[in-house]
């Protein structure tokens, strides 16, 4: 019966416990830690941390959780942070706000009649419908 095979359990020494715990080895330098067998009250990984209003605050990742996706058979890895080091994220300024909203509005004016059509425009034509419809027609009309 041929059944998964994952790396075998070893003691290995972690930086977020006094003694030692089992890893499923280590990857790039790292203990690896199977999929639910991480401590979920002392590790994140940044979308965790995020969901808690929290960011990395420069620190590397601690360990590596790894899982495997049961019908494609692939493995995939997630960088595991200390939750005792990461620090809040940093509240959007009014600078940042302004700058975010000129670059939307970047997004929706149309370069060839300059209108804002209340909707974000297409990147390979950066034009509205109407303009894009009327380049379309003037296209055939020469073409023909």
């Amino acid at each position: 019966m041929a059944g998964r095979t994952f790396p075998p359990l070893q003691l290995a020494t972690v930086p977020w416990s006094d003694a030692q715990q089992y890893t499923n080895g280590l990857y790039e330098g790292l203990p690896l830690l199977a999929y639910h067998c991480a401590p979920r009250s002392l590790l994140a990984t940044r979308r965790q941390l995020r969901a808690m209003d929290l960011r990395p605050n420069g620190f590397d990742p601690v360990a590596v959780l790894y899982g495997r996706h049961n019908r494609s058979k692939k493995t995939w890895f997630a960088s595991l942070y200390l939750i005792e080091n990461a620090a809040p994220i940093r509240p959007m300024t009014p600078a940042k706000w302004t700058a975010l909203a000129k670059a939307n509005l970047a997004r929706r004016i149309c370069r060839t009649c300059g209108k804002d059509p209340l909707y974000v425009l297409p990147t390979s034509t950066r034009q509205c419908w109407p303009c894009f419809e009327a380049n379309e027609n003037n296209d055939v009309m020469e073409a023909a």
